[in-house]
């Protein structure tokens, strides 16, 4: 049976990149514990509707937890306080009654504020035209089996491409890193042998265009991975740091 709880949510309010901003305290009573965190704001909502006032603006979309949309720090913590667990699939049971939540957007300025809790992470979308993908003409498709992957590559690269692109590793790290999301990228391509033709150019231009963009550098803080809804490992970011060293040096030779 499902049970309600009262909380106080203060939720950052922010009009666009350019003006300043605030927290603003809403009082939520009778939540459904079953309910989504983002359900509970779609409620917020119809009653700031209802009311005449501005609703919160947020990002969403398939609200299953594979497109990477949603995202917001929830009392600190980038998605909430559940592990890897976005925060569209992140219920109101994880939270006590009478609790007081802090709501703000991912804070970097690689991820300017559009309005409220939604952001800009265009940036992400400029690394991948830098590099993530794959361009050789390869010809008409062959037979699935045709080329030989060995399994640890296989399941490497699977494991790699769960990365969603939410940005939550970015919000986490102190230094605004995307050195998480970027070796992910990099990695997934690079350990599977269609991958192999690009491979140093790819991550050269995704490194270069990271830097570019405005996001920090890595210092080994481990966050990223803490606050990842798909688990990505920080080990990928030493294979990136390979990738690119190999990839300067051939660019260096040329």
């Amino acid at each position: 049976m499902s049970q309600t709880i009262n909380l106080t949510v203060n939720i950052w309010r922010q009009k666009n990149a350019a003006s300043p901003g605030g927290f603003q305290k809403y009082a939520r009573s009778a939540v459904s514990t079953d309910a989504s965190f983002l359900e509970m704001l779609d409620e917020l909502n119809e009653e700031l509707i209802e009311k005449g006032e501005e609703p919160i603006a947020f990002d969403h979309d398939c609200r299953e937890g594979i497109c990477g949309t949603c995202g917001m720090v929830i009392n600190g913590v980038p998605h909430g306080p559940r592990t890897l667990t976005t925060t569209c699939q992140l219920h109101m049971r994880e939270f006590k009654d009478g609790e007081e939540l802090w709501v703000e957007p991912w804070r970097a300025s690689a991820f300017p504020i559009i309005k409220d809790l939604a952001v800009d992470r265009g940036a992400f979308d400029r690394i991948i035209r830098a590099g993530g993908y794959i361009s050789i003409n390869t010809g008409s498709p062959g037979d699935a089996n045709e080329i030989p992957v060995p399994k640890p590559l296989a399941d490497l690269a699977m494991d790699a491409a769960t990365c969603i692109g939410c940005g939550a590793c970015v919000a986490a790290c102190p230094n605004a890193s995307a050195m998480l999301f970027t070796s992910a990228k990099i990695v997934h391509l690079g350990a599977v042998p269609q991958g192999q033709a690009e491979r140093a150019q790819r991550a050269r231009h995704m490194v270069e265009t990271m830097e570019t963009e405005g996001f920090g550098g890595c210092t080994n803080h481990g966050e990223c991975e803490a606050a990842c809804p798909k688990g990505i490992s920080v080990n990928y970011i030493a294979q990136l740091n390979r990738d690119y060293i190999k990839a300067v040096a051939i660019s260096q030779r040329a």
